[in-house]
């Protein structure tokens, strides 16, 4: 009868996936027929019924909950010393473990690859972003299967697994939905997605997925952090109701506090004038507040300000007052992000899952962000408006609004960082990747206070393994494992003072590197023209080449922030890591060094494509330098003809064509001033083609029908379409953020939109 209804139960399983009635797998991953144990015999009376036990976590296995903020430096929360209120981290800080030596590699999508394989980002061909993929081991843009994730590893143990927020490790050539989906979280041992696929998102207007498919929520009325919370709330309440015993893995990656930096004015505002006393008072004031917390060194020293970075009481009136507005919105998203975190622990606390969860939280996965440059930025299409402190002031009341996708000046990102030098990617320095770690687990973490271990990302995986006590399989799927790199950190959780064991560590970022041992580390600064080293519209910047770079050496046991270059009094030290280095980057698939984007393939632009009748997610389609031309087969109903033909982008950049009030209009914004053309000649019921040419004498034409219907020139067709490329156009509605107020969001077609055709002068490559 058992094997009846087992089987009875897996076809009703397989018939309820295909029509999307349930999704949520049964059994593991990894199933392979076990030899019959049983004895069949001719009749059920003469059979001896046998069936596998499904695996089980261990008895009173704790539920897990990994939290991962975004670009959030080490002097940022009011746990770690911060003026940035944090109640909730405070709390799990206070009654667990604060890990004040933890270490990040400097940039999100190697952090998240590292935090979920326990291996080094280059070794599983992460050693950037998926989208600068090149034909090399350590940059491929895709984790082997072969390095199993902690959801694969967990799901094997008889664990709910849950992902939630942004995920960030699938190579954009499969983001979509022509898939595989087997490199999506959901393909990766995760039961559950929902969130964003790609590296940022609005957080009024998010581009979201669940499982493996694009989401409406549009018109949406609340933040992100909130979308998310209420879904790991509901993952949580219907496991547990379906089965209280069987423990969960919930990965919780909100977007915050990554640009845009957007949050309710409620929040914002509870900082005002909070900050007037500008980046430098804040560091002298983080520094004291981390010494008398016993964060820091006794002989820790604060490093000077950044090189570029102006000494607050040299700026003007006006950029006092917008560059203190950033860092108030700033200030509120990170508290309310925290506040998002508490509705998590305060439901767990309320129905009694708190002390049996093990709560990993990583406030940070690099260091402050480096992209708002040195003024700030607002986000828009039009980048010429960035060093423009009277523009930045004409948009004061509408940062963190859903009017812009700010992030803050460098002078912020630094502070944030407080006490350490640079800031993300540049891994020279410990401001990119000196993050911190808490770790709070009330029934098997009794231990309260600091812990100065030097640690990485790499470890947490083996250390949840440990503390949970599941087994770390051979074979995931068939593939045969590769071993974990990082090393537990259980250890030191009874021993405050035990000796450190991760001992090596290397670090690299299009062409930054450096290396630690036993408290040394040899580092070196290699200049690109990104975010802060040039101008951001210096095209012409041409990095040195690698044997030009300057090897900087400091002994962090005692110059924790990188003040004293040694170079000079131990240069035999220096070639000892050196050497280093160069057997880690052998292991690790680090070479070939390479600047910036270098070595990357662009997409390749076709001269025509075709988006078909009756999509309903956004189309990524390239747009290379010629002209470019969007061609809508329509077909219109006889009455109330209005809506959304296609669209692509939002209110910080895009254009929209769409009839309103009786009339086809053509609206393009660079986040600042929208241009609209708007036809003359009417539409007739039934079948229309209208056609959008940006030519290359810098004009967009309207036709209706094959008759011009309006003109108008454009300084520069790219800040208009680039969206296409990276965002996707959306056919018949606009999705996620509305490139136009005029309308309300998403404002479907009401009549048929059979194809887009974007036909392209595809000009040869030299």
């Amino acid at each position: 009868m058992r094997n009846l209804l087992f089987v009875l139960s897996r076809r009703w399983v397989m018939l309820t996936g295909i029509l999307g009635i349930y999704s949520l797998p049964l059994v593991a991953q990894h199933d392979p027929v076990q030899p019959y144990q049983g004895k069949i015999g001719k009749t059920l009376r003469e059979t001896t019924l046998w069936a596998p036990e499904k695996e089980k976590a261990p008895k009173d296995a704790p539920n897990i909950i990994w939290i991962l903020l975004d670009d959030v430096g080490f002097g940022a929360s009011s746990a770690f010393g911060g003026l940035i209120e944090t109640l909730t981290i405070d709390a799990l800080a206070n009654n667990g473990l604060r890990y004040t030596n933890f270490h990040t590699t400097g940039l999100c999508t190697p952090t998240r690859a590292a935090l979920l394989t326990g291996r080094n980002a280059h070794s599983v061909g992460m050693g950037h972003h998926a989208d600068f993929s090149i034909g090399a081991p350590g940059y491929s843009g895709e984790i082997p299967f072969e390095a199993g994730t902690v959801a694969e590893i967990f799901r094997e143990n008889g664990y709910n697994t849950y992902a939630l927020g942004k995920w960030h490790s699938t190579h954009p050539d499969i983001a979509t939905a022509a898939g595989p989906y087997n490199r999506w979280p959901t393909g990766r041992g995760f039961d559950h997605f929902y969130g964003f696929v790609s590296g940022s998102t609005d957080q009024w207007h998010p581009q979201l997925v669940e499982e493996n498919n694009p989401i409406n929520i549009e018109p949406n009325t609340h933040h992100l952090n909130e979308l998310l919370t209420n879904k790991a709330i509901s993952y949580i309440a219907n496991q547990k109701s379906a089965d209280a015993e069987k423990p969960f893995f919930l990965y919780f990656a909100p977007g915050a506090t990554h640009a845009p930096h957007q949050v309710a004015k409620e929040w914002s505002d509870r900082y005002r004038g909070k900050f007037d006393q500008g980046w430098d008072k804040y560091r002298e004031a983080v520094f004291k507040r981390q010494q008398a917390l016993g964060l820091l060194p006794r002989n820790a020293v604060l490093p000077p300000r950044q090189t570029g970075v102006k000494a607050w009481e040299t700026l003007t009136a006006d950029e006092k007052k917008v560059f203190a507005r950033f860092m108030e919105v700033y200030a509120g998203f990170l508290s309310y992000t925290d506040y998002e975190i508490g509705r998590i622990v305060s439901y767990l606390k309320q129905n009694d899952l708190l002390n049996n969860t093990l709560i990993v939280l990583m406030i940070g996965d690099n260091g402050g962000s480096k992209e708002g440059t040195y003024t700030g930025t607002i986000g828009f299409a039009d980048k010429s408006q960035g060093e423009d402190i009277s523009f930045l002031l004409s948009q004061y009341d509408k940062i963190g609004t859903e009017y812009t996708a700010p992030n803050y000046p460098l002078g912020w990102s630094q502070a944030t960082n407080t006490p350490f030098r640079y800031w993300k990617s540049d891994v020279n320095a410990e401001g990119a990747s000196h993050n911190p770690l808490i770790l709070y687990y009330p029934n098997r973490i009794k231990e309260k206070g600091l812990r100065t271990q030097y640690s990485h990302v790499v470890d947490i995986l083996p250390t949840t393994i440990e503390l949970t006590g599941v087994k770390n399989p051979d074979f995931i799927n068939g593939y045969q494992q590769r071993p974990i790199q990082g090393i537990s950190l259980v250890y030191s959780i009874a021993d405050a003072k035990a000796a450190t064991r991760h001992t090596i560590q290397y670090y690299e970022l299009h062409g930054g590197r450096s290396i630690y041992k036993d408290g040394w580390k040899a580092s070196v600064y290699h200049p690109r023209n990104m975010f802060g080293e040039a101008k951001v519209t210096d095209i012409n910047f041409n990095p040195p080449d690698f044997s030009q770079d300057r090897w900087e050496l400091y002994n962090l046991n005692e110059d924790w922030t990188e003040t004293k270059d040694l170079v000079a009094s131990n240069p035999q030290k220096l070639e000892e890591l050196k050497a280093l280095f160069d057997r880690e980057a052998d292991v690790n698939k680090v070479y070939p060094l390479r600047n910036f984007k270098e070595g990357v393939v662009a997409p390749e632009v076709h001269a025509k494509t075709v988006i078909y009748q009756g999509t309903t997610t956004k189309t990524r389609v390239p747009v290379g330098k010629g002209s470019v031309s969007i061609i809508s087969a329509i077909e219109l109903p006889k009455q109330n003809a209005e809506g959304v033909i296609f669209a692509n982008g939002g209110l910080q950049g895009g254009t929209s064509l769409y009839i309103l009030n009786g009339k086809l209009h053509y609206t393009l914004t660079d986040g600042i001033k929208e241009v609209t053309l708007t036809s003359t000649t009417p539409l007739v019921a039934g079948k229309n083609t209208i056609r959008i040419d940006f030519t290359n004498t810098s004009a967009v034409v309207l036709s209706v029908n094959n008759q011009h219907a309006a003109e108008q020139s454009i300084a520069s067709k790219t800040k208009y379409l680039a969206s296409i490329a990276s965002e996707g156009i959306s056919v018949g509605k606009d999705l996620n953020a509305p490139v136009s107020k005029v309308y309300p969001g998403p404002y479907p077609f009401t009549g048929i939109v059979s194809k887009i055709v974007i036909e392209q002068k595809v000009e040869p490559t030299n």
